[in-house]
């Protein structure tokens, strides 16, 4: 696991300009760094030690150092990958799994990615053509940014690298902060930082002669096979996340596990054998698994370290939160596995975590919607519109907000696990509002791709797509990495996802349950209590502490600063401060994702200047 930076070379003093750059992701590999530079490219790279550790630095370069690599992540299935070269003739100089990638582009070309088994982010450069090849993994887990500025490009591991450099233009895309407000992330390639982008998962570009060019290599596909029995289903499950994780425990470090409550982490946590847990939460017993977690690591048989968050260091991590994150995130739950993170990486590098569980096996409460009163579907659709639209003009309670949701279309009302403001509502926030589309325009490429599918499986392919990307694998990336810390997600697999593309709906979501297969899998290795644990995943009380006067008094401040009253009318953010605040409302989702900008302003238009 490591960081790097690269740009077209055409700077004077270059090496220096490099070195800054490096010095801004020191947190992505504290252990060595590396450099390559010449007439055509910079490269630079920080390494987090882990397979290999002592050859494999990088850059690395292919036999007569016409290409070279920057690599970030692991390829779990290096080592057979490595034995197909070897008999093709590539000659190996270190025993990474890095090596790989080099030796396998010049053998496969753009063919290698569908060969890889893997997390990964990686570029390389092609000396003789002049060509810049870069690549990020199936679903996303390893991030890579790009700019081009001034017919300089630039690509690195996180945003914060780019700024020393001098072609660097530094403006804030507008765009992007409206679309945020609906999504509580950004959701497009585009990001925060005008003409910088993600390249999106499952993509590769290729750089040469001026000219940027991406191309999506892999996609999910999800085709239900009614053959099998559940038992079978349960017993393939089993076989292939035994196989996966054992995958992901490669390394020459040790390895360790989260521990939530939750049956994702339980499950991962009791089929690594692993020594040590980790796990933390906060001194409001509502908000607290730790008790849980402790429970699970005695029956499984290993340590369980964990840490109560006080609101003080909650609260004081914010700024720092946002600034390892490059843009702003407005899910609480990022700051919990901040200091999750924190204390594992005193103990070890390298993490298996439970992310991606959901999205692919069906986990989320929202997928049960779809199937849950169907006797409502049969209503006509423009009388369920008539009463929705009633409904929304009441009061916003639980069986009211049912009747609005049910008056829509799916793809009308659901744009992922977050729906902050809507388009309408937004615009009234926003000071200048922007061509920014709404939010369903947004989601509807996706939903195109799976409109002959029921609805359960449109949500999970669309929040594979975006929330997962956009959200969950963010935060989990920048946390593990602003700790100098590996985490792995062996759910997030392409054998694991081939499988339960093919698991018929009944057997991921069902009237009682979500995950359903899954969870009876995971019985096999955890007792029925963490089996059936609805899903919690570090919590955190952003809405109790925002009814309190000491934080209440905090966000009312930054909603009255100059930076606020630049973007936003402020009286309408005070009105939702104070409704939350009066318990008329439970705005504190709405509250922290604007919250969560200003924080994340302040680290890199405010402090940046100063």
């Amino acid at each position: 696991m490591c960081g790097y930076v690269g740009f077209t070379n055409d700077i004077e003093q270059a090496d220096e300009t490099l070195k800054n750059m490096m010095n801004k992701i020191v947190h992505r590999g504290p252990d060595s760094e590396g450099v390559y530079v010449d007439d055509g490219i910079a490269l630079g790279f920080r390494r987090l030690s882990i397979i290999d550790l002592a050859q494999g630095d990088q850059p690395l370069f292919n036999e007569d150092g016409s290409m070279v690599l920057m690599f970030n992540g692991e390829i779990y299935n290096y080592q057979k990958l490595r034995e197909e070269l070897v008999e093709k003739g590539h000659a190996f100089k270190t025993h990474t799994d890095s090596e790989v990638l080099l030796h396998g582009y010049e053998e496969y070309g753009v063919s290698l990615l569908n060969r890889l088994r893997g997390m990964f982010s990686f570029v390389i450069w092609d000396k003789n053509n002049e060509r810049i090849f870069g690549a990020r993994d199936f679903f996303g887990i390893k991030p890579m940014y790009y700019a081009l500025m001034d017919d300089t490009f630039m690509f690195g591991s996180e945003i914060k690298s780019f700024l020393p450099h001098p072609k660097f233009k530094k403006e804030l895309n507008e765009r992007a902060l409206e679309n945020y407000l609906s999504f509580q992330y950004s959701p497009t390639n585009e990001t925060f930082f005008k003409n910088v982008f993600k390249l999106l998962p499952a993509h590769y570009f290729v750089y040469e002669n001026n000219h940027l060019e991406t191309t999506r290599y892999w996609e999910p596909v999800f085709e239900a096979d009614d053959s099998k029995s559940l038992e079978q289903w349960i017993e393939e499950i089993s076989e292939t996340f035994e196989d996966s994780v054992e995958a992901h425990k490669i390394s020459d470090v040790e390895v360790g596990s989260f521990l939530s409550s939750g049956v994702d982490s339980s499950y991962v946590a009791a089929s690594a054998n692993v020594d040590k847990t980790f796990t933390v939460g906060f001194d409001n017993e509502i908000y607290n698994e730790i008790s849980y977690a402790k429970e699970l690591s005695e029956y499984i048989n290993v340590k369980n370290i964990s840490k109560v968050i006080t609101p003080e260091e909650y609260w004081s991590s914010l700024s720092k939160i946002q600034y390892h994150m490059d843009e702003p995130l407005a899910d609480p739950s990022a700051v919990a596995l901040y200091f999750v993170c924190n204390i594992a990486s005193e103990h070890l590098k390298v993490v298996l975590s439970g992310e991606g569980a959901d999205e692919i096996f069906g986990g989320y409460n929202v997928y049960k919607e779809p199937i849950e009163f169907t006797g409502y579907k049969k209503i006509p659709m423009f009388i369920r519109r008539f009463i929705g639209s009633v409904a929304s003009l009441l009061p916003s309670v639980r069986g009211l907000n049912f009747l609005v949701r049910r008056g829509k279309t799916l793809e009308e009302w659901f744009i992922g696990n977050a729906f902050m403001f809507s388009q309408k509502d937004r615009r009234k926030l926003l000071k200048n509002p922007t061509d920014a589309k709404a939010p369903q325009a947004l989601c509807k490429p996706y939903y195109d791709k799976v409109q002959d599918k029921d609805d359960v499986t449109k949500m999970q392919y669309l929040d594979i797509h975006m929330w997962m990307a956009g959200d969950i694998l963010l935060k989990a990336d920048k946390m593990s990495m602003a700790n100098s810390l590996e985490l792995r997600v062996p759910f997030l697999d392409k054998e694991i996802m081939a499988l339960a593309a093919k698991i018929p709906t009944k057997y991921r979501v069902n009237e009682y349950n979500t995950k359903y297969a899954m969870r009876q899998a995971a019985l096999k290795k955890i007792p029925q209590k963490s089996a059936d644990k609805k899903k919690l995943g570090f919590p955190v009380p952003t809405r109790v502490w925002l009814k309190e006067d000491k934080y209440y008094d905090i966000v009312k401040t930054a909603f009255l600063s100059d930076v606020s009253n630049k973007y936003f009318n402020t009286e309408m953010l005070i009105g939702l401060l104070d409704a939350h605040k009066a318990g008329k409302k439970d705005n504190s989702r709405k509250i922290w994702t604007v919250f969560m900008f200003l924080k994340w302003y302040d680290e890199y238009f405010v402090k940046e200047i100063n």
